[in-house]
């Protein structure tokens, strides 16, 4: 379809670019390419559209290398390329510059407009490899390495890459175990009303501990499970078992919304329609009482797609937050095209209430402000001492979650502590707080 050589070929010119490097002492570099990206021009133009971009992407690589150089498709939209003849690795840095900035220019394909770029890994003969399949490894995690700084650059191998390519692995194998033999639970974070110290809903937060005790911090593992694809039937498990435990609350006469944290990657790779009817389906949950939280990186995706899938899933009756609201590229105009019920201010605004800055204080104000005329619900998250409730409650926060009122709790630590409470204050009508006016 390239009309470039295959990988076999790449290999033989591989092969004689090394033998030349042995008798002039000089450097062969590999380049491992990743388009960015690819499949989403693919699932909204069409494959055909995707095939001419990959032609038109393929004459400007050529232009870009010098005559000693090749370059072949490894297959999708992958490509490799072999540098030879060098004597450092500035003429690699430049080549490599030079192609970035090529694609930054928009493809016109079939009259349609369209911008792309590459991540690209980069490994050097002999000091990473002696051979082959060594440096096309290490070019492979240099790239991995790229699309973790933000995509559209490029990385050098280091050994450093190793080690973490090599946990990384291993992270992902024993992922796919905790899933599989049920190492992951929720824990559950209590949210309140200020103005009568109702407990209103909870967030469902996502834990492992493996089977020898070990907990693995979510900030750990999620990466990992979006890199790799596991958050979408992880983020499935989650729905159910959330929506489970709700309904569980409910028959016992407790009525809680709770929130469950949705990744860019399944609205992207996953069904969410299907998973939520189904989560809602098999556990009786009124769809009501499940509230879909989205970070601004999901809603800043690509647009189209997510109202669209918001729309349907808005029709079974579940309602939206965004989560850490303020922390991000906060937009008044997604607030207008996505049809949100709930903002949760960061808790980096919250904190700073603690600090006496005015500003802070004026943002966290407007936010709230914000939410009140446009009729969408206000939460401030990570409240963590009496003097931050105060001033949230003297602003017009109506709800607030965080350590000061409560951690996250298991499910069977939350009837515990929290349920039990409620009880009993709807029947003798105490006040959910204890002598010293702490929260309980």
């Amino acid at each position: 379809m390239t009309n470039l050589p295959n990988r076999t070929l790449l290999r033989d010119r591989f092969e004689q670019a090394i033998a030349y490097a042995t008798r002039n002492n000089s450097l062969v570099a590999l380049l491992f390419l990743d388009l960015d990206h690819f499949k989403q021009v693919n699932d909204t133009l069409g494959h055909d559209t995707g095939d001419h971009l990959l032609q038109a992407i393929s004459s400007r690589l050529i232009r870009c290398l010098r005559e000693v150089d090749s370059i072949c498709r490894q297959g999708g939209d992958e490509f490799i390329i072999v540098m030879t003849d060098l004597k450092d690795n500035d003429a690699v840095i430049q080549i490599t510059q030079k192609i970035l900035q090529q694609l930054n220019e928009p493809f016109d394909i079939d009259g349609t407009q369209i911008c792309t770029s590459f991540s690209i890994g980069i490994s050097i003969y002999p000091e990473d490899s002696t051979h082959f399949e060594g440096l096309l490894n290490k070019a492979d995690t240099a790239m991995y390495a790229a699309k973790k700084q933000g995509r559209n650059t490029f990385q050098f191998f280091s050994d450093d890459m190793s080690i973490i390519s090599i946990e990384r692995m291993n992270m992902e194998h024993d992922l796919r175990h905790a899933l599989k033999n049920g190492e992951l639970s929720l824990n559950y974070q209590p949210q309140y009303s200020i103005k009568n110290r109702q407990l209103v809903g909870a967030e469902a937060l996502l834990r492992w501990t493996k089977s020898n005790g070990e907990q693995v911090p979510p900030a750990k593992f999620i990466p990992v499970a979006e890199e790799t694809g596991l958050i979408v039937p992880i983020g499935d498990w989650v729905l159910q078992e959330a929506c489970r435990q709700n309904k569980l609350w409910h028959d016992a006469e407790l009525k809680l919304t709770v929130n469950v944290n949705v990744s860019a990657v399944q609205f992207k790779q996953g069904n969410m329609v299907e998973s939520v009817r189904s989560a809602l389906a098999i556990s009786g949950l009124e769809p009501r009482y499940l509230e879909l939280e989205l970070s601004e990186t999901t809603l800043m995706m690509d647009i189209d797609p997510v109202v669209k899938v918001m729309a349907k899933l808005k029709k079974l009756g579940v309602t939206f937050a965004i989560d850490d609201f303020g922390s991000g590229y906060s937009s008044l105009s997604y607030i207008k095209r996505f049809n949100i019920d709930k903002l949760k201010i960061d808790q980096s605004f919250v904190n700073d209430l603690s600090q006496g800055r005015q500003k802070d204080k004026a943002i966290v104000e407007a936010i709230i402000l914000m939410g009140r005329t446009l009729r969408i619900e206000v939460l401030a998250e990570g409240v963590e001492t009496k003097d931050q409730l105060d001033q949230l409650q003297q602003l017009g926060c109506k709800i607030v979650q965080g350590y000061y009122l409560n951690h996250p709790l298991s499910a069977t630590e939350f009837e515990q502590e929290v349920l039990a409470v409620v009880k009993s204050r709807n029947q003798k009508k105490i006040r959910l707080i204890d002598a010293q006016g702490n929260f309980k």
